[in-house]
């Protein structure tokens, strides 16, 4: 695993609360939706401020791990969000060290291989352990880039 240190963002975007769980029942998934909004053309042309052109995808507020509800806002990077569009929410993303993986080939079917990697990989208790704070998805013509935020303990015994 490549460990990186994640910079600050913010991102602004569309919100939904949900769980893998439900995630993986079509009847009560919730992400094809949300994905499919933030797809549309134009989806964030009325977003002030943009930082560049990717699409980011914000997990965050993990109920526990990830079998557990998490938030997933779907938005774009901006530099402030003094005035946000009306439904939409903005997240701070902390800057911290994490794990990179790079996501290339056809998505979403790649994305959702490198996701259930990254839980095969904590039930295993493999190092380095995951925060389950705030993790991203950066979404770009190349394909995606996931930065999965690991446990502090473990970046301070690399820094040392």
């Amino acid at each position: 695993m490549i460990i990186v240190d994640r910079p600050e963002l913010l991102v602004v975007g569309h919100v939904v609360r949900t769980t893998n769980a439900a995630e993986a029942d079509p009847a009560r998934a919730q992400l094809p939706a949300l994905w499919a909004r933030a797809g549309a053309p134009g989806a964030f042309a009325h977003v002030p401020g943009r930082a560049d052109e990717n699409v980011y995808a914000v997990l965050t507020d993990y109920e526990s791990d990830h079998n557990g509800a998490y938030t997933q806002i779907v938005g774009v990077a901006v530099h402030t969000a003094a005035r946000l569009p009306e439904g939409m929410a903005a997240v701070r993303v902390p800057g911290v060290p994490c794990m990179h993986l790079e996501v290339r080939g056809p998505l979403p079917q790649t994305l959702i291989e490198a996701w259930q990697y990254l839980w095969k990989h904590t039930e295993s208790g493999a190092s380095p352990a995951r925060a389950f704070t705030t993790d991203v998805e950066v979404h770009h013509p190349a394909g995606a880039d996931l930065y999965v935020a690991v446990r502090p303990s473990y970046a301070e015994t690399q820094s040392s």
